[in-house]
């Protein structure tokens, strides 16, 4: 490799990478950060001097960014947003208090704040800028002492409140949550992650990767399966619910008697049975294990006997969980395998067409393996 290959190839760092958002994202992201700033701006000059908010407000500004474009991102987080903020605050007012202000007890503050919101785990890169403002500020705003704490977490915490409603009715869930545990509640991991990718490879890889990402380990491992059922997707072609379901259904009306319901459960050795009102709408699924339950309504501590006279509109569960026929096999794989589902109903045009089990993925999916083999 020459000097001149070597330097293009150092120098293309410097150009951006290619967007992986839409423009639609970007006018929700400016403007998520033009309501958060505004409305945060004006409720907090009801409450503290303008000359003091000035100081602190540059900072916010740059949280937004990262509040509202990026809300998935670890740095993010309410943790990291508010603690760090709290964290720099208490550092730079300290240090302000014992040692003075000046310029380079400025940067040790902001050192000092980088060291501890990393080992409190609440990183926010714009918090550390409060610990220079702080310092920067002049007399006017250090003669505050420890009360510059209360104008700092009250203006973040007015940002904060915004960015949790914008953005969740904007369509970008915030905070980050955890992924639901499983619902077996057994010590088992959950079916998709007993092959391929398991969380422990990915804890590898971040360590060996050796620099800090701004990715929690639950959003690579979204990322990844995601990036895998794209590829098996691809591999499988064209394979939709519609021609992998079952059209010969047996349903039941709300107003159907529980024992005819398991009697036409055990005779056609079925687990679920869908749930129909008069116009033919899928209004509810009725399994094994509902019908067997004791009843909505009925008090836990009355005593209550199978035999009684119960309808399956008092059993059954709704609204129910569906697909299109239209549905990609892979999009099915996840509903039947982690979310605790048996079978899915399929309609076209809101009308029942069929329905999915897990008989049937299954099937689906050993028919395609042994293409793939032959």
């Amino acid at each position: 490799m020459t000097v001149l290959t070597s330097l293009k190839t150092w120098l293309s760092g410097f150009l951006p990478a290619v967007p992986a958002t839409r423009p639609g994202e970007w006018l929700r992201v400016a403007c998520g950060c033009f309501l958060g700033m505004l409305i945060s701006l004006l409720l907090c000059l009801q409450l503290f001097p303008e000359q003091l908010l000035m100081y602190l407000f540059g900072p916010l500004a740059a949280s937004s960014v990262l509040l509202f474009a990026v809300s998935s991102g670890a740095l993010a987080q309410p943790w990291s947003f508010l603690v760090g903020y709290l964290v720099s605050s208490l550092v730079a007012v300290s240090l302000g208090h014992w040692l003075g202000y000046s310029l380079t007890h400025a940067c040790i503050a902001v050192g000092l704040s980088v060291l501890l919101m990393s080992l409190l785990r609440c990183l926010h890169p714009p918090a550390g800028a409060v610990a220079l403002c702080v310092h920067l500020s002049g007399a006017a705003v250090q003669q505050h002492g420890f009360g510059l704490v209360v104008p700092i977490i009250s203006a973040a915490t007015c940002l904060l409140v915004c960015a949790l409603i914008y953005n969740n009715l904007t369509g970008a869930r915030y905070p980050k949550r955890l992924e639901s545990p499983d619902l077996h509640r057994t010590r088992d991991p959950s079916s998709e992650l007993r092959v391929g990718i398991s969380d422990d490879d990915l804890e590898h890889a971040l360590e060996d990767f050796g620099e800090f990402v701004d990715i929690t380990r639950d959003d690579l491992a979204r990322l990844v399966r995601a990036t895998e059922r794209h590829a098996l997707r691809r591999g499988m072609g064209r394979m939709v619910a519609e021609q992998i379901m079952s059209r010969d259904l047996r349903c039941v009306s709300p107003s159907t008697r529980r024992e005819q319901a398991l009697a036409m459960l055990r005779r056609h050795r079925l687990r679920s049975l869908p749930v129909l009102d008069d116009d033919r709408r899928l209004v509810g699924i009725v399994s094994l294990v509902d019908l067997i339950s004791r009843p909505r309504g009925v008090s836990p501590f009355l005593p209550w006997k199978l035999g009684k006279r119960v309808l399956v509109g008092q059993l059954m569960t709704s609204p129910v969980r569906h697909v299109q026929s239209q549905a990609h096999v892979v999009e099915l794989i996840p509903l039947l395998s982690t979310q605790g589902l048996h079978c899915l109903p399929v309609l076209e045009q809101e009308e029942l067409v069929g329905i999915v089990t897990q008989t049937d993925l299954i099937a689906a999916l050993q028919r395609n393996l042994l293409e793939h083999l032959g």
